[in-house]
């Protein structure tokens, strides 16, 4: 028997990526605020960019849980290396990146949280790690810790992991190139085309590291003792009743920063001031554009893009990022973008999500259809135009058009074009079919905040995951 007068101590692994990053801090904020003791763990490489993204001196130690623990929340902060030098460019080198995760990461974990229980007074009783990392079973068992497993995307995309022998067996995993077929034989999905499936299922990735980590780690995650999805209930029900079918699966969504009031440096880099210049701009004018902060396309979609903008004469706001096209590709916008667009556009290399898409001047959100991105653009009723690249985001498409209504998307054919992308600007923006969209995602937005509130159903299911995680560590 456990002894119950400790308090339960819960070490947080987030993948090193803001959308990973982002849910796990809020997710460490909300159970603190149960009474949890909490060490969050950042990569060091992570720590060093969200020192510089805060202006701060990276050789000083900054924590930046303070805040919290000043409220009264038991959240220690940590960080730990994962055997790279801090020059080294993790984003264009992500196959050696992953490579070494899989293969020497997880000795690292394991002398990391030996440490913290030789050293700690309160009892470590948890491991709560993203699902993509495969090594949180050993660990745990090891330490004889409760396993935790955090989703950070759609419990679509999980459900199509999940499932991977019955895609083998249907003869879809691993899935021939070109190979477009609708499928309905996935547990708890209705129906789905393979077009839509991640792109580590597809033959052509069998021997790159992102498919080694994702089949693992959707094996793994299979002897998790609790699973936690940022999704709700309501909006993949199916999914969630098969999974619950197989082990303890919660829906706790949207664990999204709106929902608290401490302040935790999240962002990997400088955020750009917008408040001004959308305070100029009309109600529902000004179009956002972000594909996030990961995902990578080419000049070429770009540049029609950035003509299409033009053409649509729409107000509107883009992140055109570092990194954004894959290799070292300078001047990716046209020649005299900027002073063609004049004061009709912002270009800006990073801001704050959230803050852009609360306000009123914002009405469309041109996106990759990253998860967090979707949910924040549902919470502020914001439609969609649709532009997936790659990991969940075809699947996250296939949910905000097909399913929800509540986007459109950006070409119908192979190759972007500006004419097309001026088109599809505007009928989000201005068209008909716009009023239809708005009323649509006014729906999911409501479904989403009743979701938080008291006895609503992520409320339920958090407690109802403290409940049983307690049982499990007092057992």
């Amino acid at each position: 028997m456990a002894n119950t007068q400790l308090k339960p101590h819960a070490i947080l692994f987030a993948l090193p990526y803001q959308g990973h990053i982002n849910p796990f801090v809020n997710l460490a904020i909300k159970l603190a605020s149960k009474g949890f003791t909490i060490t969050f763990v950042h990569f060091e490489f992570v720590h060093r960019m969200l020192s510089k993204s805060q202006h701060t001196n990276t050789n000083n130690v900054i924590d930046f849980f303070s805040e919290a623990r000043n409220s009264g929340l038991d959240i220690r902060y940590s960080t730990i290396n994962d055997g790279f030098p801090p020059e080294f460019d993790r984003l264009n080198n992500f196959d050696e990146f992953w490579t070494s995760l899989l293969q020497d990461f997880s000795a690292r974990v394991d002398g990391f949280i030996g440490k913290i229980l030789q050293s700690e007074q309160s009892m470590v009783s948890f491991l709560i790690a993203d699902t993509f990392f495969s090594w949180p079973p050993t660990i745990a068992k090891k330490y004889n810790i409760v396993n935790v497993s955090f989703f950070t995307q759609p419990a679509l995309v999980y459900s199509i992991g999940y499932h991977l022998d019955i895609l083998r067996e249907n003869g879809h995993y691993p899935l021939k190139e070109n190979t477009v077929e609708e499928i309905n034989y996935i547990p708890g999905v209705k129906s789905i085309s393979t077009k839509e499936f991640m792109h580590f299922l597809k033959e052509g990735e069998i021997k790159t590291p992102q498919h080694e980590a994702s089949t693992r780690a959707y094996q793994e995650v299979k002897k998790a003792d609790f699973v936690l999805h940022n999704t709700v209930q309501e909006l993949e029900s199916e999914a969630l009743y098969d999974l619950n079918k197989k082990q303890p699966n919660y829906a706790i969504g949207p664990i999204s920063s709106f929902l608290t009031k401490i302040t935790v440096s999240k962002s990997l880099w400088s955020e750009s001031e917008c408040t001004k210049w959308l305070e100029s701009k009309p109600l529902n004018s000004v179009l956002y554009v972000s594909f996030g902060s990961f995902a990578q396309t080419n000049k070429h979609v770009i540049q029609e893009i950035a003509h299409g903008l033009v053409l649509s004469q729409v107000n509107f706001i883009w992140v055109v990022r570092e990194n954004i096209v894959k290799l070292d590709c300078t001047n990716i916008l046209p020649d005299g973008f900027k002073d063609e667009i004049g004061d009709k556009g912002l270009v800006i290399p990073w801001c704050n999500q959230n803050m852009v898409l609360s306000s009123l001047a914002v009405g469309g959100f041109l996106t990759h259809c990253g998860w967090n991105s979707t949910i924040e653009s549902i919470w502020c009723s914001t439609p969609m135009i649709c532009y997936p690249i790659e990991f969940d985001q075809p699947a996250v498409r296939k949910l905000v058009v097909d399913d929800w209504k509540v986007g459109i998307n950006l070409h119908d054919g192979d190759l972007i074009h500006r004419d097309e992308v001026a088109e599809k600007i505007r009928i989000l923006m201005t068209g008909v079919g716009s009023l239809g969209l708005k009323q649509e995602i006014e729906k999911l937005k409501n479904v989403l905040h009743k979701a938080i509130e008291k006895d609503g159903s992520s409320d339920r299911n958090f407690d109802q995951f403290v409940e049983d995680l307690k049982a499990k560590i007092y057992a």
